[in-house]
Protein backbone atom coordinates (compact mmCIF):
# COMPACT_ATOMS: atom_id res chain seq x y z
CA UNK A 1 0.00 0.00 0.00
CA UNK A 2 1.53 3.19 -0.88
CA UNK A 3 -0.82 4.99 1.70
CA UNK A 4 1.66 3.91 4.46
CA UNK A 5 5.34 5.34 3.53
CA UNK A 6 3.08 8.46 2.44
CA UNK A 7 1.71 8.93 6.16
CA UNK A 8 4.85 7.83 7.73
CA UNK A 9 6.63 10.81 5.60
CA UNK A 10 3.67 13.12 7.08
CA UNK A 11 4.15 11.74 10.41
CA UNK A 12 8.03 12.56 10.34
CA UNK A 13 6.99 16.20 8.45
CA UNK A 14 4.42 17.42 10.12
CA UNK A 15 4.55 16.65 14.10
CA UNK A 16 0.38 17.24 15.66
CA UNK A 17 0.29 13.69 18.34
CA UNK A 18 -2.93 12.57 19.24
CA UNK A 19 -2.07 12.59 22.59
CA UNK A 20 1.74 13.03 24.69
CA UNK A 21 2.01 9.52 25.90
CA UNK A 22 3.93 6.66 24.87
CA UNK A 23 0.52 4.67 25.21
CA UNK A 24 -0.69 5.50 21.98
CA UNK A 25 1.82 3.61 20.03
CA UNK A 26 1.01 0.41 22.12
CA UNK A 27 -2.85 1.21 21.41
CA UNK A 28 -2.14 1.41 17.39
CA UNK A 29 -0.28 -1.72 17.43
CA UNK A 30 -2.74 -3.22 20.03
CA UNK A 31 -5.42 -2.44 17.05
CA UNK A 32 -2.72 -3.63 13.97
CA UNK A 33 -2.38 -7.25 15.80
CA UNK A 34 -6.24 -7.43 16.31
CA UNK A 35 -7.18 -6.29 13.02
CA UNK A 36 -4.63 -9.06 11.94
CA UNK A 37 -6.10 -11.88 13.70
CA UNK A 38 -9.73 -10.84 12.64
CA UNK A 39 -8.96 -11.01 8.96
CA UNK A 40 -7.15 -14.60 9.73
CA UNK A 41 -10.22 -15.87 11.67
CA UNK A 42 -12.72 -14.39 8.81
CA UNK A 43 -10.70 -16.10 5.87
CA UNK A 44 -10.77 -19.16 7.66
CA UNK A 45 -14.35 -19.02 8.51
CA UNK A 46 -14.91 -19.02 4.65
CA UNK A 47 -12.55 -21.63 3.90
CA UNK A 48 -12.60 -22.81 0.27
CA UNK A 49 -14.85 -19.82 -0.75
CA UNK A 50 -12.06 -16.86 0.41
CA UNK A 51 -10.59 -15.72 -2.82
CA UNK A 52 -8.17 -12.72 -3.20
CA UNK A 53 -10.51 -11.64 -6.74
CA UNK A 54 -13.65 -10.99 -6.78
CA UNK A 55 -15.34 -14.46 -7.66
CA UNK A 56 -18.18 -16.98 -6.93
CA UNK A 57 -16.92 -20.32 -7.06
CA UNK A 58 -18.98 -23.41 -7.68
CA UNK A 59 -21.42 -24.42 -4.63
CA UNK A 60 -20.70 -21.32 -2.99
CA UNK A 61 -22.96 -20.16 -0.81
CA UNK A 62 -23.89 -17.17 0.97
CA UNK A 63 -22.72 -16.75 4.83
CA UNK A 64 -24.48 -15.09 7.06
CA UNK A 65 -23.65 -16.47 10.02
CA UNK A 66 -21.32 -15.65 13.09
CA UNK A 67 -19.25 -12.18 12.65
CA UNK A 68 -21.42 -11.77 8.89
CA UNK A 69 -24.48 -11.60 11.16
CA UNK A 70 -23.45 -8.26 12.00
CA UNK A 71 -21.52 -6.67 9.05
CA UNK A 72 -21.46 -8.20 5.01
CA UNK A 73 -17.40 -7.35 4.64
CA UNK A 74 -15.57 -8.37 8.18
CA UNK A 75 -12.22 -9.04 6.12
CA UNK A 76 -12.39 -5.75 5.09
CA UNK A 77 -13.54 -4.17 8.30
CA UNK A 78 -10.34 -6.31 10.31
CA UNK A 79 -7.75 -4.81 7.14
CA UNK A 80 -9.19 -1.29 7.89
CA UNK A 81 -8.69 -1.67 11.68
CA UNK A 82 -5.11 -2.22 11.75
CA UNK A 83 -4.58 0.37 8.96
CA UNK A 84 -6.47 3.05 12.18
CA UNK A 85 -3.85 1.32 14.10
CA UNK A 86 -1.16 2.21 12.16
CA UNK A 87 -2.21 5.53 12.08
CA UNK A 88 -2.63 5.54 15.97
CA UNK A 89 0.93 3.71 16.22
CA UNK A 90 2.53 7.29 14.21
CA UNK A 91 0.66 9.01 16.76
CA UNK A 92 -0.31 11.71 14.17
CA UNK A 93 -3.89 13.35 13.73
CA UNK A 94 -3.01 14.21 9.78
CA UNK A 95 -1.70 10.59 9.15
CA UNK A 96 -4.42 9.16 11.18
CA UNK A 97 -6.86 10.96 9.20
CA UNK A 98 -5.56 10.09 5.98
CA UNK A 99 -4.90 6.65 6.00
CA UNK A 100 -8.06 6.08 7.84
CA UNK A 101 -10.21 7.94 5.23
CA UNK A 102 -7.72 6.34 2.18
CA UNK A 103 -8.57 2.89 3.01
CA UNK A 104 -11.69 3.01 3.54
CA UNK A 105 -12.35 4.68 -0.14
CA UNK A 106 -10.64 2.02 -1.53
CA UNK A 107 -12.67 -0.98 0.52
CA UNK A 108 -15.89 1.14 0.04
CA UNK A 109 -15.26 1.23 -4.06
CA UNK A 110 -13.79 -2.80 -3.87
CA UNK A 111 -17.20 -3.35 -1.56
CA UNK A 112 -19.24 -2.27 -4.42
CA UNK A 113 -17.84 -4.42 -7.15
CA UNK A 114 -18.40 -6.95 -4.87
CA UNK A 115 -21.82 -6.78 -3.64
CA UNK A 116 -22.81 -6.10 -7.50
CA UNK A 117 -21.50 -9.39 -8.24
CA UNK A 118 -23.20 -10.83 -5.09
CA UNK A 119 -26.64 -9.32 -6.26
CA UNK A 120 -26.16 -11.17 -9.56
CA UNK A 121 -25.84 -14.52 -7.91
CA UNK A 122 -27.84 -14.52 -4.97
CA UNK A 123 -30.70 -12.11 -6.02
CA UNK A 124 -33.20 -11.51 -3.56
CA UNK A 125 -31.79 -13.44 -0.89
CA UNK A 126 -28.47 -11.39 -1.11
CA UNK A 127 -30.72 -7.70 -1.48
CA UNK A 128 -32.46 -9.52 1.87
CA UNK A 129 -29.12 -9.76 3.90
CA UNK A 130 -28.17 -6.89 3.17
CA UNK A 131 -31.05 -4.69 4.70
CA UNK A 132 -30.42 -6.35 7.74
CA UNK A 133 -26.60 -5.71 8.31
CA UNK A 134 -24.24 -3.03 8.11
CA UNK A 135 -21.87 -2.98 5.22
CA UNK A 136 -18.52 -2.26 6.58
CA UNK A 137 -18.26 -1.06 10.07
CA UNK A 138 -20.09 -3.14 12.99
CA UNK A 139 -23.25 -1.25 14.23
CA UNK A 140 -22.29 1.88 12.45
CA UNK A 141 -22.20 1.54 8.46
Amino acid sequence: MCAMPIVSIIAGTFPMPIVNAPWIRYAGLALIIIGVIMRFWVIRSLGRFFTVDVAIREGHQLKTDGIYSLVRHPSYFASWLSFVGYGFHLNNWISLMVISITMLLAFLNRIRVEEDVLVKQFGDEYLSYRQSTKKIIPGVY
